[in-house]
């Protein structure tokens, strides 16, 4: 859904808090009950007073998306600076009067769990009305603009995100409800908690953690046994673009255990994206930056220069797209790339071929040269960015 008829402004003097939850150190600290349930309140109670005035209710959220609200800090990533621009949904614009709706709505839901100890995940709140909301992605915006505009986290809002990441190695924690989960000694991957911030008890003897950009890539490693084959470390995937619960995981195994973090993505603008979202977060996401980024990540592969040292044959690469050149032309626009030289130089050797690789290209020298070869070699002779 589109917000059509909203209107930019500052934010007021009044709204411009850091996010309520975040320490010092990026953890998150549990918004009591009473907090969300006041704040849902305060909310209501600016609509019922417009309504006594005979006004129009109107609710004001800030723009996520507007890199104008975008500041980059070299130990956060991308933060939402204090006094960003803000648009109005207002009740009596044909344009956002729905989308004003939808909101209370989802308040009210969210009151009503909070109130009731209970939770729900962004797809059980479409799926309660599929009608009503059109859409899963106009629940997860609304869902967004609420943490946002309350500055309270979606986990202390009741809403649980659907987990689809994966972490493996040498890794054992206790989940919330006591259960004990233990990577180390399993030949498969577990599923990343739902509840990131209350697992407890981590331990590892872990000596670097490496991100995959792909599901097939870390099952190929998995299988390859590369977590014990060079020397001990875990794994973790977000399958693609990660999902909340997959960065919280990486800030909080970050926290913990401060061990070297790599990333292994591939030779694409779509990858480099990806890599970038661990590292520095997401513009629509960076109201919570402060313990979803990590900007310690190092980029290990597959490098642009790797596919010309590699000689990897011309016709394993697969030819640049319209999106392609897109994607890769806003990513040097970033202001995190304009202190990454060495990236910026991958990138303008990207940008000269016009070719792509992903990681599988690797097999064109070996079958397994990624975990025999490519990864063992890069990790002793320090070849990451």
């Amino acid at each position: 859904m589109e917000d059509h008829g909203v209107s930019s402004t500052k934010m007021p003097a009044g709204n411009k808090g850091s996010f309520r939850d975040t320490s010092l150190s990026g953890q998150e600290r549990d918004v009591s009950s009473s907090e969300v349930l006041e704040a849902i309140e305060n909310v209501i109670q600016d609509v019922l007073k417009s309504l006594a005035q005979n006004k129009a209710p109107v609710l004001t959220v800030a723009n996520r998306s507007d890199w104008r609200n975008i500041e980059f800090k070299d130990s956060v990533g991308l933060q939402m600076i204090p006094h960003c621009t803000t648009k109005q949904i207002r009740s009596d614009c044909p344009r956002s009067a729905q989308r004003f709706a939808l909101i209370l709505k989802i308040l009210s839901m969210i009151y009503k769990m909070v109130q009731s100890n209970t939770y729900a995940t962004k797809r059980d709140i479409y799926y309660s009305d599929t009608q009503l909301f059109g859409s899963q992605s106009v629940v997860d915006n609304i869902i967004n603009d609420i943490s946002c505009m309350l500055k309270i986290p979606r986990r202390s809002l009741h809403i649980l995100s659907t987990t689809k990441g994966f972490v493996a190695g040498n890794l054992s924690y206790t989940e919330e409800d006591g259960t004990k989960v233990q990577c180390t000694y399993s030949a498969t991957a577990v599923t990343v908690p739902s509840n990131v911030q209350g697992i407890k008890n981590l331990i590892s003897h872990a000596k670097f953690m490496l991100i995959v950009e792909k599901d097939a890539t870390f099952q190929r490693l998995l299988d390859d046994d590369f977590c014990k084959r060079v020397c001990p470390c875990i794994m973790i995937t977000g399958r693609g673009i990660p999902d909340l619960n997959t960065r919280l995981l990486v800030r909080k195994l970050w926290d913990t255990f401060q061990i070297p973090i790599f990333s292994l993505m591939d030779a694409d603008p779509h990858g480099i994206e990806i890599m970038c979202v661990y590292k520095y977060g997401s513009v629509s996401m960076s109201f919570e930056a402060h313990h979803l980024t990590v900007p310690s990540i190092k980029w290990l592969g597959l490098l642009p220069s790797d596919l010309q040292r590699l000689n990897i044959p011309k016709d394993a690469l697969i030819p640049f797209t319209k999106q392609d050149q897109n994607k890769l032309a806003s990513i040097q626009k970033r202001p995190y790339i304009a202190c990454q030289p060495t990236w910026k130089k991958e990138l303008e050797i990207m940008a000269a071929s016009k070719l792509k690789a992903e990681i599988q290209v690797l097999t064109t020298l070996s079958s397994d040269y990624l975990s025999r070869v490519y990864l063992p070699n890069k990790l002793q002779f320090g070849g990451w960015l």
